[in-house]
């Protein structure tokens, strides 16, 4: 039995599979980032999901895609950490780009692969290495248009008093927006990103008012700018992205790209059935 895990911060996603491809079960758990997460908190969280815990003696091979996992360091930790919990399985540990481009991209084509979800990233895949000109410092200091990002930017815009009479009744209808709420959520509690990224369902769904609208496009601005551009061959390869905020933030994303000559190229919500195929092929 292979586990296939596409972990963000807010939620991973896990699928058992055969040999030959056939999925054995599907669950999933809350995200596994061992940059914002103690050793305790992620077993806890393997142990929440009755499919994985009762299963994990027969687990030959886990391939694990992962947010936080782009140092050797976090890489590291996470592995030994799996290998003690999955104690007859080979270990393997990816930062969550590859999922994106094994989920994305053609084999053997040249592409650049975003992630926008509670997170954000960027390579540049050649058809078999992986690139990367940005190594992220995390969530507080990089990002850019990511969940975490523009769930930000909602809860400045209603404490700075920026935030339209309108929108600021929408939510407080939707969201706990008491101060010692907040702070305890960012400063107390686990995942502070994820935290983050959960107001920005509420930025997506009124993307139409000019608040919202101001926001997303100077978020997609920075990410192109500081992600896509820094590869010199930019606009000559499509550029695929994985993720939530990429998923419903499309057609933004579409034109922003066009108006510096770039080509987008595919966009999925998840990498999964791109995972799978990949591993049976490559068996």
């Amino acid at each position: 039995m292979k586990l296939l895990v596409d972990s963000g911060s807010t939620k991973a996603d896990w699928i058992a599979v055969d040999n030959d491809g056939s999925v054995l079960f599907t669950t999933a758990t809350l995200g596994l980032n061992p940059e914002v997460l103690s050793e305790n908190e992620i077993i806890e969280r393997l142990n929440a999901a009755d499919s994985i815990s009762t299963n994990k003696n027969i687990v030959s091979s886990v391939f694990f895609y992962g947010a936080g996992c782009g140092t050797d360091r976090m890489k590291l930790f996470l592995k030994e950490l799996l290998q003690n919990y999955f104690q007859n399985a080979e270990i393997q540990v990816y930062e969550d780009t590859y999922a994106a481009v094994y989920g994305t991209t053609p084999k053997g084509e040249k592409a650049i692969v975003c992630i926008l979800g509670t997170g954000s990233n960027c390579s540049y895949f050649d058809g078999e290495v992986l690139h990367q000109k940005v190594q992220s410092l995390g969530y507080i200091a990089m990002d850019d248009c990511s969940g975490n990002r523009l769930g930000r930017h909602i809860i400045r815009g209603y404490y700075f008093n920026e935030m339209p009479l309108e929108l600021r009744v929408k939510l407080e209808s939707e969201y706990n927006l008491d101060a010692d709420f907040i702070k305890n959520k960012l400063y107390k509690e686990a995942n502070p990103n994820a935290y983050l990224a959960s107001f920005a369902k509420f930025l997506i769904e009124n993307k139409e008012t000019e608040f919202c609208k101001k926001y997303i496009n100077e978020e997609i601005e920075l990410f192109i700018k500081h992600y896509i551009l820094q590869f010199k061959n930019a606009k000559e390869v499509p550029i695929h992205f994985i993720g939530s905020i990429a998923f419903y933030l499309k057609e933004e994303l579409t034109k922003a790209l066009r108006l510096h000559g770039l080509q987008i190229g595919n966009v999925y919500k998840k990498p999964m059935e791109g995972l799978i195929n990949y591993h049976v092929l490559n068996a």
